[in-house]
């Protein structure tokens, strides 16, 4: 019975403590989901302590898409994590600011609402302005090797946005200017390939 608790003790040691990034100060990412829609993104992060970090992302859009389709935008997110069991390996949780413009509309496919973002009403408008806000996430980083991890994020917050209003068949002149919106929202999904020196 004995060596059972031991080995049990050992084996929770050698998750928490074991080869995991102490060693590790930086990271380079990107995040899959968001290389799956041609956005271009790439995220940094640092090791600030032995269980805080400081991640900086941003990604772009420059891209129109057939018969007026557009998810054109830019965004930069910043965001500090707490690591519950060391920096670079396991869970985290996160706090973070975002800011960016973005030009979006005629989009026929995402036919969903999440908490008060209703993104159906984007099939028969389209949206340009900027945004800012701030959120709170979970993550988990899994380690694949000495330099590679694959981590998941998922984050929800409180969003301003201040856009002009366009109906498709009229997409130079807005029918409505300086629109303003507060709502809570996702903030964050991500589905990264991380790679750290």
């Amino acid at each position: 019975m004995k060596i059972k608790t031991i080995f049990a003790a050992a084996l929770l040691m050698l998750v928490c403590f074991g080869n995991q990034a102490k060693a590790q100060k930086a990271a380079i990412k990107t995040n899959l989901l968001y290389d799956a829609t041609a956005t271009i993104n790439l995220g940094l992060e640092f090791g600030l302590g032995e269980k805080w970090t400081m991640d900086l992302s941003g990604n772009f859009n420059p891209f129109r898409f057939h018969e007026g389709r557009r998810w054109k935008h830019f965004m930069v997110q910043p965001e500090l994590r707490y690591w519950t069991c060391d920096r670079f390996a396991g869970s985290f949780f996160a706090v973070h600011a975002m800011t960016g413009m973005y030009d979006v509309g005629n989009i026929d496919f995402l036919k969903f609402k999440v908490l008060n973002a209703d993104f159906e009403k984007m099939k028969n408008k389209r949206y340009e302005g900027w945004m800012a806000g701030v959120g709170v996430g979970w993550g988990y980083d899994w380690i694949l090797s000495k330099h590679l991890n694959l981590e998941f994020e998922a984050a929800v917050g409180y969003m301003y946005a201040n856009h002009d209003k366009y109906l498709p068949y009229n997409s130079h002149v807005p029918y409505i200017k300086n629109a303003d919106r507060h709502f809570v929202a996702p903030t964050k999904l991500a589905l990264s390939l991380v790679y750290l020196f």
